[in-house]
């Protein structure tokens, strides 16, 4: 029997690696160095930084589960807002009974009565919003006009529920012991939630990024989004997937409202609403569905409305409206469109 020799085959072609985008992640720095001699004082620019970062953190909790599921699903979920409200609301069901744990001068105890108000908000929001998803937004799959209008109905409709369980009074809900007041260094002042909400704000993005582009279910997710047929053909039900991608946006919607929830210190049926615009301004200029520009977005808007508040106050009520409009002439896209993806 004559062997064969088999010639060893020419080593394939490395992918080409897809280049990062960096100079829409230089504008949080180049706005910073902006603003210290506009500003004037070393001291107070600090503070305006550190309060702007732990804004811009709140502000992405609660925007990255409307960017994860138009970016991943092409929803446009007007009733966000309500899951940011039921999200506040449900932490009451951990505040109840351990209300002990709030006055108590424990760093741990306090923590942890926070992040159980955290697991009982996205637990709530996610189990509500796998219902908002089967019963008003699967229906209308592919047709964003239907999409406004039904989700806005849900909206009035979870809004009044609200009113029903809780009352229509505004609710105190007041910060844990040891997170309230501030840290001073020098003549830095820093609000201790505020470095907690820029804690968890970084760990969320951190592990939506991992997760997303890092995992088995990641891969899965954003195969779907591009060629659903082939995600079926191999086995996998993407429907579930979608369904799973909704009920995290959700949750992730509970989770920023806790954060707002404390906050603010107050709880009303309409808090959820009253940042929807903002949320939106941060979705456009991130790039419709982009998680790492809604959080450089987030960032974006909150240290402007820091600066220009304090700079010139007569503009900060329009100063996100401004960073929009500069933003989309400079890249009508936004920052990370995820159409270059």
């Amino acid at each position: 029997m004559t062997g064969t020799t088999v010639e060893p085959s020419a080593p394939s072609e490395p992918l080409p690696r897809t280049r990062t985008d960096w100079l829409p992640l230089l504008l949080v720095p180049a706005l910073a160095l902006l603003a210290l001699p506009l500003v004037g004082s070393g001291s107070t620019w600090a503070t305006l930084t550190v309060a702007g970062l732990a804004m811009g953190m709140m502000i992405f909790l609660m925007a990255s589960g409307l960017t994860l599921v138009f970016g991943l699903m092409d929803i446009i979920n007007f009733g966000h807002g309500v899951f940011i409200s039921l999200g506040a609301y449900a932490s009451l069901l951990v505040l109840g009974p351990l209300a002990g744990w709030a006055q108590s001068d424990s760093v741990w105890l306090n923590l942890a009565l926070l992040l159980f108000c955290i697991l009982a908000a996205m637990g709530v929001t996610g189990t509500v919003g796998a219902v908002f998803e089967r019963i008003i937004v699967r229906p209308v799959y592919g047709s964003h006009l239907k999409q406004i209008l039904v989700t806005m109905g849900g909206l009035i409709v979870a809004e009044q529920a609200i009113h029903a369980i809780w009352g229509a009074s505004p609710i105190p809900i007041p910060l844990p012991a040891t997170l309230r007041g501030a840290l001073i260094i020098g003549d830095v002042v820093m609000e201790r939630y505020r470095l907690v909400a820029v804690g968890i704000g970084l760990v969320v993005f951190v592990g939506m990024q991992l997760l997303l582009n890092r995992t088995r279910i990641g891969l899965l997710i954003r195969a779907g989004v591009e060629n659903p047929e082939m995600v079926e053909a191999l086995g996998y039900r993407i429907r579930r997937l979608f369904v799973s991608v909704f009920v995290a946006g959700s949750a992730l919607a509970g989770l920023g409202g806790v954060m707002w929830a404390f906050y603010r210190q107050t709880l009303t049926a309409g808090m959820g609403m009253e940042v929807m615009v903002l949320v939106f301004i941060v979705i456009i200029i991130g790039g419709l569905g982009s998680v790492g520009g809604c959080f450089v977005g987030s960032v974006l808007v909150a240290l402007v409305a820091n600066y220009v508040g304090f700079i010139e106050p007569k503009l900060a009520l329009i100063s996100n409206i401004l960073v929009m409009a500069l933003v989309l002439i400079w890249r009508p896209q936004g920052l990370f469109p995820v159409a270059r993806r």
